[in-house]
């Protein structure tokens, strides 16, 4: 029943986060909470993996040198980092980083020779980010004096070969946690994994796609049934609305795990939406903390949410295309839906939000990568009109099934804003507005000083 700590980017951004880090740890170490040391999971240095992505794009076209440069520069950063936070073990750590770094160099020749990045080699190369962070770190805290050990995620986390976002074979990555990370843990060890990156069966780097070292953390945490799982980051936990659109939000202090799902999957930043999967299936609760002010008590995030405020959070997500399908053949007949969702299917793309009519269905979408393509299979059956630009703001809060004056409240409040499209959830959980994407700060604002 140990504790899981997961710290992102910019709590291992510098050696004064690292420092920062090493503290947070040994705190709760000390605090002997659970049967065993905590397991600390970390993504990459700060801005490191869009920096391996700008790699990747150099390499596509033919800019062999200017990728080497882009290289040389990440290792030389990687290698300052490791110098500062460790001492005893400096030689040592440098010559793995050092070594790391060799390997991506010459998977970049091999990539620029043939100009074409698929998914598989995008994977090799962002694992890179997690693999030197995670050892610098480790490597740090057993030069404080705080017994650890490094092991490599992608010999514990075992996925299928879906690369640049894989899902992980439980069973198996469960079988692999108990018979190396726990043992570990149970004998006073901390152990070090990277974030974000697994393998296949056959050893094949793979990745769980981006925000993905929150579901890394989950993952391992439900394999070892920890207390807890701590997400460490650099706000103080889930705010009542993004702090980029609504000046001074709150903090949640509780959240279900429906309404943390919810807010997630609407947009809200600070937690990866498949994060709370793992953790609701064994009843784990996760905490959201500041790494910079530890000593606050951040968002709690549970099975269920005790608290009697009306509304949760709201949460935004921008630059959403608007799909409107329409047929007459729709009236009256079976099996146009199903024919309708098959399309989004082939493509594998998601949708969010569902309207319909007699004669029209309206979906929206995030992905557009695939929307010409799903644009022309539609249009074989009806006609089809996109609307980009678009943005859904989305009000979470189980309160929200027990007092309906909450959902004439909302709209009330966005009587000046012009809305597309609205939909209230089955659970009742949530209440979703489609609107131009110019004007989500002027909604957002005004939902948030209505129930904030």
């Amino acid at each position: 029943m140990s504790v899981v700590m997961k710290f992102g980017g910019t709590s291992v951004a510098d050696p004064d986060a690292i420092n920062r880090l090493i503290a947070i740890v040994r705190g709760e170490r000390d605090k002997g909470r659970g049967a065993g040391a905590p397991v600390v999971v970390v993504s990459a240095l700060a801005n490191v993996t869009d920096a391996l992505v700008a790699v990747t794009r150099l390499v596509e076209t033919g800019d062999a040198a200017g990728a080497e440069r882009d290289v040389r520069a990440l290792l030389d950063r990687h290698l300052d980092v490791a110098s500062a936070v460790t001492a005893g073990r400096r030689e040592t750590l440098l010559e793995e980083v050092r070594r790391e770094f060799q390997e991506l160099t010459g998977l970049v020749h091999a990539l620029a020779v043939l100009r074409d990045v698929s998914n598989r080699s995008m994977d090799a190369v962002l694992a890179v980010g997690e693999i030197v962070s995670s050892r610098i770190v480790a490597a740090a805290l057993a030069d404080s004096g705080i017994g650890s050990a490094w092991i490599d995620a992608r010999d514990v986390l075992k996925t299928d070969a879906e690369h640049a976002g894989a899902a992980p074979d439980m069973p198996e990555t469960c079988a692999r946690v108990c018979a190396r990370v726990a043992p570990a843990s149970a004998a006073g060890t901390v152990v070090v994994l990277g974030g974000f990156i697994g393998s296949t069966a056959a050893g094949v780097t793979t990745t769980l796609g981006r925000g993905g070292s929150d579901y890394s953390a989950a993952i391992f945490g439900a394999c070892l049934d920890a207390s807890e799982i701590q997400v460490w980051t650099d706000v103080d936990g889930m705010l009542t609305a993004d702090p980029r659109v609504v000046a001074q939000p709150r903090v949640v202090p509780q959240l279900s795990f429906a309404e943390a799902s919810e807010l997630a999957y609407f947009g809200a930043k600070v937690l990866h939406p498949s994060t709370i999967l793992p953790a609701v299936s064994k009843n784990i609760p996760v905490r959201i903390l500041n790494a910079r002010r530890p000593e606050n008590a951040g968002t709690l995030i549970a099975a269920d949410n005790h608290s009697d405020a009306g509304l949760a959070a709201i949460a935004c997500k921008r630059r959403v295309t608007v799909i409107d399908i329409t047929s007459s053949r729709m009236l009256m007949a079976h099996g146009f839906l199903r024919r309708l969702f098959e399309v989004f299917e082939r493509h594998r793309t998601a949708v969010d939000v569902v309207t319909t009519s007699e004669v029209s269905v309206s979906v929206t979408v995030d992905d557009t990568r695939r929307l010409d393509d799903i644009v022309d299979d539609l249009r074989h059956f009806a006609e089809v009109g996109c609307e980009p630009e678009m943005a859904i703001v989305s009000l979470v809060g189980e309160y929200l099934r027990a007092d309906p004056t909450l959902f004439a409240r909302a709209v009330t409040s966005l009587d000046q804003v012009p809305l597309r499209l609205v939909s209230q959830a089955a659970s009742r959980r949530n209440i979703t507005f489609v609107l131009r994407d110019a004007d989500v700060p002027h909604a957002m604002m005004r939902l948030h000083d209505a129930f904030f």
